[in-house]
């Protein structure tokens, strides 16, 4: 009995994270500063009226002792065990080696407001510097204390942006499968894991039920860390020809393994820290000259990181992981879900970069801003498969999700577009001795 695949009308929305015409001509990171903190004190100017309509609106210079007032600015994270630079270099020079933390978390850590007209540290136990890291933009009610800090009395956040209509439900059940971390040339990798989860999606794998679940997934994504290449041969030495052919071996690995895929369906590849792409966000699409076999097929795409798309107006938005880990190295959080919830509510995807994630030097965006909310929010290469819903407070609803790596966990995500639900597929090879 032959089974037609279900399909998905599709709409990339990268075109904000493509660097394309932008040049660059030794510009400063403050200017994408600049560019946040002028695109969310318009937003946050809009939003205090309804929350503090009675108190005045000052910068950080006009601040009066005693007097309580609104103030706008940037955060910034004062941290003691921030690494520097130069920390690096004495740890070449001495005999004893630096303990490299998890977490730069310190009891001593305080914040600071910043805007045009100067900067005032923060006082008070409603702002717990924990939570927050440098970059995000924020609206504080508090007055200047006779020690010259500033008494927070409450902290206004942007809030979940709003969010196109959710389709309305239909009949039928169509899925997306969300896969990252395949480190295909890596110790850890499981070729024969990737070869049934690939069997799974594109019907050749179990019984008539399962065929007819597999052709009602619409659309694969990769996120992120698709191949590892051997430390060793990335020591900045030149390599011998043998060494450069085993460079490409898992680039050529991989580009058969997705050219099954995309003979049957759409999928979508975002680069991720340990792919050949540039290090810094956004992550530009990997060239198609390095997937000869699967990017003859118009069902193959390669996008940014991050990467937002629409199908059948569901909106998905999602990165490959770094804006979350990075998160995870400054501030503190209950688990993934909640740095990922924090960066909604923020409004900006990745607040820490440029000060300790690298990104691009922008002069006059900000593309990190999130002007719509998605209703899939996705990061990949995480340690296990972790999902919620959250709402905001004009009726949003988003699915976060974090996509395991499958080299460690055999773990794939299946979501339904119909009502967002989602499972985690797991595929194991262990065979009993």
């Amino acid at each position: 009995m032959g089974m037609e695949r279900v399909q998905c009308a599709y709409a990339s929305l990268d075109e904000a994270f493509e660097i394309g015409k932008e040049t660059y001509q030794g510009q400063q990171y403050s200017q994408i500063y600049f560019a946040r903190l002028h695109l969310m004190r318009t937003l946050l100017y809009s939003l205090i009226p309804h929350w503090k309509p009675n108190s005045p609106v000052c910068t950080v210079l006009g601040l009066e002792e005693g007097k309580e007032c609104v103030i706008v600015g940037t955060l910034y994270k004062h941290m003691k065990l921030k690494p520097c630079i130069l920390d690096e270099y004495s740890k070449e020079r001495s005999v004893v080696p630096l303990v490299k933390p998890h977490n730069f978390i310190h009891p001593d850590d305080h914040l600071v407001l910043e805007d045009e007209s100067g900067r005032v540290k923060l006082s008070g136990y409603i702002i717990s510097p924990s939570e927050y890291v440098t970059g995000i933009v924020v609206a504080l009610l508090g007055k200047e204390t006779g020690a010259g800090d500033f008494l927070v009395q409450d902290v206004l956040q942007a809030g979940l942006p709003p969010q196109i209509e959710f389709p309305l439900k239909s009949r039928e059940d169509k899925y997306v499968v969300l896969v990252s971390g395949l480190s295909v040339g890596s110790s850890s990798s499981n070729p024969l894991q990737f070869q049934l989860l690939i069997d799974h999606i594109t019907g050749h794998l179990g019984d008539e039920k399962e065929q007819s679940i597999a052709s009602q997934i619409a659309q694969v994504v990769f996120a992120g860390n698709l191949i590892e290449i051997p430390h060793r041969l990335l020591n900045g030495q030149n390599l011998a020809s043998k060494d450069l052919s085993r460079m490409a071996e898992p680039i050529k690995e991989l580009d058969i393994l997705l050219s099954q895929i995309a003979a049957g369906l759409p999928l979508d590849i975002m680069p991720g820290p340990s792919d050949p792409a540039n290090f810094s966000l956004p992550q530009q699409s990997l060239h198609r000259c390095l997937f000869p076999g699967s990017s003859t097929y118009n069902t193959f795409r390669s996008c940014t990181n991050p990467h937002c798309f629409e199908l059948d107006n569901v909106r998905f938005l999602g990165t490959s992981g770094q804006n979350v880990d990075d998160l995870e190295k400054y501030s503190e959080a209950k688990d993934k879900l909640e740095f990922m919830e924090r960066t909604l509510r923020w409004r900006h995807l990745a607040p820490t970069a440029p000060n300790t994630l690298g990104c691009y030097p922008y002069t006059d965006k900000d593309p990190f801003f999130i002007e719509s909310c998605p209703h899939v929010y996705f990061i990949g290469n995480q340690d296990k498969f972790e999902t919620r819903v959250i709402k905001g407070s004009e009726g949003q609803l988003v699915r976060l999700v974090c996509v395991p790596k499958f080299s460690e966990t055999g773990v794939a995500v299946m979501l339904n577009l119909r009502d967002l639900d989602c499972y985690a597929l797991s595929f194991g090879t262990q065979f009993s001795s």
